[in-house]
């Protein structure tokens, strides 16, 4: 005989197969009176009845926060003391087996006077994970568009700074060519020496600027850090430093001094970080094999970084330091960000050396597994010339320092202003050129252009460009159009000099 299934089985079976998580409970004390399949799958458990003490603890009921859910702001207990239907989406659940599970609850009061509370669980995980990716991406692009316009503005404002500084340093080089008194030659030299150190500064607001991807040579790194190490020990005083170089001939593409400048900016980091004398800071190199890469460690054993903070640390302006002497330009950590970028590289910051402490890495593309030497530099004297040198600059106090230059230098200056004030020059007058000094940077006819006219008119006389933003994309493509040489600024006086005896020595001027 056929057994006839009751309202009760039917019912039971129904929400067995539902795939949504039922939970039934008598009001107003919540004994378990029902749970189905799915609701167990959710929780990561099996039926659990209802324990002393709330709901929390054996279903693990935490908000998306962290913290333990509130027993007084339960679906159960809302529906109760509201009468009506509640939904709450702010759950998280922590199953036994560590993994978590995001849900959202409709609770619905049965009954008058209320007998039962029914819940539905959904789970919603995929969509609060798809609404955190869009939040993240959202976070992502407001921060590159910040850093988008402050670099602008630090790249403006340092460009402006940059040419000062060349002007104060052609200067002081030309008085120091003609200073019989060794005492102001001191002076002098350390005059040239501030606008060393000044314009390190502008170099660390164009590459954090970051504008356009820089060119560099080969340079070993390990050779950086080594022609260093008195610097660093120097900066590092009261400070146990280390040094475990393992990356060997390995070469990175850069700009000596601009990985000269990460190296720094990590190490005056990791100096400020070990707050007490005695602190210990590692400078760390090694080979990736695996990747083709080469890495950069500074190691201290400061308090650490809060991993909620490791995300802004390479933020322009964004310091943990903020009070008193010792208060942080938040400009360090962004700086070598950029530079790294602008090589190909990337930046990431972890736990340090136990039981505290961070390290910062820097991981730059391997250029050769055996790159040369680094040449010490050597104080070249200036190399006198003869000839008409035109000087392109829409800045008046570079034109001026430079032409003054090339007067003690032996060359006759013509200065123009602009691009077109420079054709009308070459075109109306036709001075017989030995070299054009020509800046990149100009507003209304560009360097580049400027160039490409200057050559139709005189497609002989060589041209050297002269830029305050280092070796980038834009600058080698003029360069491959034919410009001769290109002077970084703020350049010295032994630069140019040697520069344009070269050119004078090819063309035979």
């Amino acid at each position: 005989m056929a057994v006839v299934p009751s309202d009760h089985d039917i019912i039971h079976a129904l929400g067995e197969d539902l795939p949504v998580g039922l939970w039934i409970a008598r009001a107003p004390g919540g004994e378990q009176v029902y749970t189905n399949r799915t609701f167990g799958e959710i929780m990561g458990v099996g039926t659990v009845p209802a324990q002393v003490g709330g709901y929390s603890i054996p279903y693990g009921i935490f908000r998306r926060d962290g913290r333990r859910y509130p027993e007084a702001e339960m679906p159960f207990v809302r529906a109760l003391e509201e009468r009506r239907v509640v939904m709450v989406d702010d759950i998280t659940i922590h199953r036994p087996d560590g993994t978590r599970v995001d849900v959202r609850a409709f609770a619905r009061p049965v009954g008058d006077p209320i007998t039962h509370v029914i819940i539905a669980f959904f789970d919603i995980t995929r969509e609060v994970e798809a609404e955190k990716a869009q939040k993240e991406s959202e976070r992502r692009l407001q921060a590159a568009q910040k850093l988008e316009a402050i670099g602008t503005l630090a790249g403006g404002i340092a460009h402006d700074f940059n040419n000062l500084i060349f002007g104060i340093k052609l200067i002081v080089g030309d008085l120091a060519m003609h200073e019989p008194d060794e005492n102001k030659r001191k002076a002098l030299q350390l005059i040239d020496d501030i606008t060393e150190r000044s314009a390190a500064l502008t170099k660390s607001l164009l590459a954090f600027a970051r504008r356009g991807r820089h060119q560099g040579e080969p340079v070993v790194l390990d050779d950086v850090v080594q022609s260093m190490t008195e610097m660093l020990r120097r900066t590092l005083v009261g400070v146990n430093v280390e040094f475990d170089l393992a990356a060997g001939r390995s070469a990175v593409i850069g700009e000596m001094t601009q990985l000269e400048q990460v190296v720094l900016n990590l190490v005056v980091n990791a100096r400020d970080a070990v707050q007490a004398k005695g602190g210990r800071v590692v400078i760390r190199t090694a080979l990736r094999e695996a990747s083709n890469q080469v890495c950069l460690e500074v190691i201290d054993d400061g308090p650490g970084i809060p991993y909620d903070l490791r995300d802004r640390v390479f933020d322009p302006y964004f310091s943990t330091k903020t009070k008193g002497a010792d208060r942080g330009t938040g400009l360090g950590l962004a700086t070598v960000f950029g530079i790294a970028k602008s090589y190909g590289g990337t930046c990431e910051v972890d736990a340090g050396l136990a039981p505290a402490g961070a390290t910062v890495r820097v991981v730059f593309p391997l250029a050769a597994r055996e790159g040369r030497s680094i040449i010490p530099r050597e104080r070249v004297a200036p190399r006198k010339g003869a000839g008409t040198v035109l000087v392109v600059d829409d800045d008046p106090v570079v034109r001026r320092a430079v032409a003054g230059t090339l007067v003690s230098l032996g060359y006759t200056p013509i200065e123009a202003e602009s691009g077109p004030d420079a054709l009308a020059i070459v075109r109306d007058q036709r001075p017989v050129l030995s070299a054009v000094l020509l800046d990149l940077a100009m507003p209304g006819m560009s360097g580049k252009a400027t160039y490409v006219a200057l050559k139709e008119l005189d497609a002989v006389v060589p041209v050297v460009l002269m830029s305050g933003y280092t070796h980038t994309a834009e600058v080698q493509e003029i360069l491959d159009l034919g410009v001769k040489a290109f002077l970084p600024k703020p350049y010295s006086v032994d630069s140019l000099a040697t520069v344009l005896a070269s050119l004078c020595e090819l063309t035979g001027s």
